[in-house]
């Protein structure tokens, strides 16, 4: 079945049994595809039958559908055309794992930070009202979205414009990494656990619809028996018509469901209940996270093909030796404890871990509170979701001089996730705020060293970590380290690559390629980006004629722009050769040949140092 189907229209021409058998077609296939790439898999697993329903009631893209994250639209994906391309999923060169606006006209949204589907979908439906443009506009959002603030100031817009084209789908599984934490979650528990609500309106209209002549009457009515069944959902609050639960995997009963909001003259929120990893045992039996996002896998058993332990995993063990020294420290994540490794801290120290839901800007001032009253808050989350909390990063963290630490990880390339992951603009936006200490450790064992440097300081600092493997978890508790110092790991007399992070091996391993060319090549650990080894000016920028200063991070005022403000007031800026990522959003595929490309590998920084080098013996 699933191969006959090369675009939406082609749902609409089935029998009930034939979408049943295409539903089992499509968990098999993306079992089978996901286990070879990796990917989101237990999310799109549970919206087979929703996303069905979607495309046979509403006509994308002349109805706009908008998946809020996008990790659940690889369903979406293989309805409109893209089955053959599956294997080239996260792979460069390849299908995206997330939405994609060059991929296909039926993908609307490429940013896959949540929270975001209602102000979207609220922006198109008033644009398409004040333009005569039709359709209808649909945003499907998950409850572990839902409890993002922005998804709150949308509705609060909704509840106010009232837009008749719009139809919010409120994906309710239960989770979003994890169980969904707060009282939105429980809220929605509470209705789905009890579906007389829906069962008995059914009934009530069937019975009312014969009284036209007292149409008020009958409103009334049924308004009385509704709040007598349920008292009123946060949506009814704000005036916006609630229809469900419905069960996920009913799909004729969601489709049903589908077609009576989009009749409804104003904006519907439609309630629909799945299950995360529906049809496959081993995402259902995970109780961490239902095999959310899995890198390769055995289809057979649900394990993965590889275990490796990676700098996640170094940060979860090292945090929790440190809780236990430590008794003030507290650790906060946002929907992420499994992927920044702190399940086993949350499991020892339940009373001092904090999961706010995906909400990052609160996460931040949520710690400045706890810094304020004598705690040493720790706030793991990945490079690219801190950007969602500048503001509270600079005015209520770093103006206060508050001791808060934050662990950014997948800092720099991330790989298969792409341009919304990669987190490649933390050391520009990081570096320009007052107060705040930057880091970056160049392996395993500088991590662990420099969390002890951050829980002994009386202000704010931040650590940033790549994704990647490393060979153990080093000797815990690590020394800490003196700020601000660097360390030069190899000396030389010719140039000197000023390397960050997971930079600094690969600036050793080229500096022995030029050694065997006759370049004499020094190489410094510039694992402080902010305070700078004050070293640089008075022994460095004096001693070697070259600086190449290496980072995986945007070019645009990150770590080389630091070296060279740091260096122009001294006459020397103009040693300095900086080699950093482009001013551009990087496409998704492997770190490798990611880096490679921009240079930031052995060869390309070899030929970096080598050019620098030969343009300054070279006459004018």
């Amino acid at each position: 079945m699933l191969e006959t189907i090369q675009s939406p229209a082609d749902l609409r021409h089935l029998s009930s049994a034939e979408l049943d058998e295409l539903a089992s077609e499509i968990r098999a296939f993306l079992v089978e595809r996901i286990s070879e790439t990796g990917g989101h898999l237990s999310p799109n697993l549970g919206v087979v039958e929703l996303t069905l329903a979607l495309h046979r009631v509403f006509e994308s893209p002349r109805d706009a559908i908008v998946w809020d994250t996008g990790h659940q639209a690889y369903v979406h994906k293989l309805v409109t055309g893209r089955r053959d391309r599956f294997d080239t999923l996260r792979q460069q060169g390849g299908l995206s794992g997330y939405p994609s606006r060059a991929e296909s006209e039926h993908d609307l949204i490429e940013n896959s930070h949540a929270s975001t589907s209602l102000s979207y979908a609220l922006g198109i439906a008033e644009a398409r009202l004040r333009t005569g443009r039709p359709g209808d506009v649909v945003a499907v959002i998950g409850d572990g979205a839902l409890t993002g603030g922005m998804a709150y100031e949308a509705l609060n817009q909704i509840a106010h414009l009232k837009p008749p084209n719009l139809i919010v789908i409120l994906n309710d599984n239960g989770r979003s990494y994890a169980p969904t934490v707060g009282g939105v979650a429980e809220h929605l528990a509470q209705l789905r656990l009890d579906p007389r609500y829906e069962r008995v309106k059914t009934e009530i209209d069937q019975r009312l619809k014969d009284l036209k002549p007292a149409h008020e009457a009958a409103r009334r009515i049924k308004e009385s028996l509704k709040q007598l069944l349920q008292p009123a959902t946060i949506f009814d609050s704000l005036g916006i018509k609630y229809s469900g639960p419905v069960d996920g995997h009913d799909r004729p009963a969601i489709e049903d469901l589908l077609r009576r909001a989009r009749r409804h003259k104003g904006p519907v929120v439609v309630h629909v209940a799945t299950e995360k990893g529906r049809g496959y045992g081993p995402a259902v039996e995970e109780e961490i996270d239902r095999m959310h996002g899995v890198s390769a896998f055995d289809p057979l058993t649900g394990h993965p093909r590889r275990t490796e332990l990676s700098y996640s995993d170094v940060f979860g063990e090292a945090i929790f030796a440190s809780a236990q020294r430590h008794p003030d420290l507290v650790a906060i994540t946002a929907a992420m404890a499994s992927s920044t490794g702190l399940l086993n801290f949350a499991r020892e120290f339940p009373e001092r871990f904090f999961d706010v839901g995906i909400c990052e800007q609160h996460a931040v001032t949520f710690a400045a509170g706890l810094a304020m009253s004598g705690l040493r808050p720790v706030v793991a989350i990945y490079s690219t979701f801190l950007q969602r909390a500048f503001d509270q990063v600079i005015m209520d963290v770093a103006l206060h001089r508050l001791p808060v630490v934050f662990v950014l990880d997948r800092a720099g390339v991330t790989g298969p996730d792409g341009s919304s992951h990669h987190g490649v603009f933390d050391l520009s936006y990081l570096r320009l705020i007052p107060n705040l200490r930057v880091c970056s450790p160049a392996d395993a064992t500088e991590l662990c060293a420099l969390l002890e440097t951050a829980l002994a300081l009386d202000g704010p600092i931040a650590i940033r970590f790549p994704r990647g493997t490393v060979p153990a978890t080093p000797d815990l508790p690590a020394e800490p380290l003196p700020v601000g110092r660097w360390e030069e790991v190899r000396k030389g007399r010719d140039a000197v690559v000023l390397a960050v992070g997971r930079l600094v091996e690969v600036a050793q391993a080229a500096a022995e390629q030029l050694a065997a060319e006759g370049i004499d090549c020094g190489v410094v650990n510039a694992r402080w980006i902010k305070p700078l080894d004050p070293r640089l000016v008075s022994d460095w920028a004096q001693r070697y004629p070259v600086l190449v200063t290496a980072e995986d991070n945007v070019g645009s005022g990150g770590f080389g722009s630091a070296v060279m403000e740091a260096l122009a007031p001294h006459g020397l800026a103009g040693k300095v050769r900086p080699v950093a990522l482009p001013d551009a959003f990087l496409p998704h595929g492997k770190p490798g040949p990611i880096l490679a490309e921009h240079g930031l590998d052995v060869a390309g920084l070899a030929q970096a140092v080598r050019a620098a080098v030969g343009a300054r013996v070279t006459p004018a």
